[in-house]
């Protein structure tokens, strides 16, 4: 079922690339497995899925002791500093770098690891309330601070669109990320090297991927969902 679920999604990104001119090679998947069992993560490494999302410490780590040889691991939720020392050495990519006291644990706690992992930093473009995330007006100084901490490499930036059942209302929100990013680009800071753009997850990623997303997150219509 999930082999003919990825082939059917990387037709839709293939189809997204191709009304703006990118290269599909260009556009990873992140299958979010955080509401499905070992067994099912299992399953979506065999059909050739690499990359794999998870967002609770204390549910990824069981399946990071089975499988963590296999593909790379996303951290994409809300990461509390107390959790950091759980996450180093184990995810390839922290998608949720949105605080300066986060910043300087994941900066500790990397300092004897190699290699260390790479950080998105999490921008609350739509401004909503419910959503974690940097103000796009605080990224630059936010940018500078943890530009110091040697141990921590920036990759990208990540953003979550407002859910909403017309994806082009999305548009703007990744629109605004993509421009932060050249924006931020642009100054070639140290350790900030913001190239790709999480963001698009199952309802909206091909706008996304139109806008210039490199990561899109899907869970639920990849690889269904079956846990609390």
């Amino acid at each position: 079922m999930i082999q003919e679920r990825w082939y059917e999604l990387q037709e839709r990104i293939r189809q997204a690339c191709l009304r703006s001119e990118r290269d599909p090679k260009d556009v990873e998947v992140v299958a979010v497995t955080k509401y499905v069992s070992l067994e099912t993560t299992r399953e979506a490494l065999d059909t050739g899925i690499i990359h794999i999302g998870e967002s609770r410490v204390q549910d990824a780590i069981p399946k990071w002791q089975q499988l963590g040889d296999r593909g790379k691991w996303h951290f994409i939720g809300h990461l509390q500093t107390n959790k950091v020392k759980d996450v180093i050495g184990r995810f390839h990519y922290i998608h949720s770098l949105d605080r300066i006291s986060l910043a300087k644990e994941i900066h500790k706690r990397s300092q004897n690891h190699r290699p260390v992992p790479l950080c998105f930093i999490q921008v609350n473009v739509s401004g909503e309330e419910s959503k974690y995330g940097i103000q796009p007006s605080d990224l630059i100084p936010f940018a500078k601070e943890i530009s110091q901490y040697g141990s921590i490499e920036v990759c990208g930036l990540m953003t979550m669109a407002p859910f909403t059942e017309d994806p082009e209302e999305a548009r703007p929100v990744f629109r605004e990320l993509r421009l932060l990013r050249d924006e931020l680009l642009k100054l070639k800071l140290p350790h900030i090297n913001p190239y790709h753009l999480s963001m698009g997850m199952s309802n909206d990623f091909e706008v996304a991927i139109e806008e210039g997303a490199t990561f899109i997150r899907i869970g639920t219509s990849l690889v269904g969902k079956e846990l609390d």
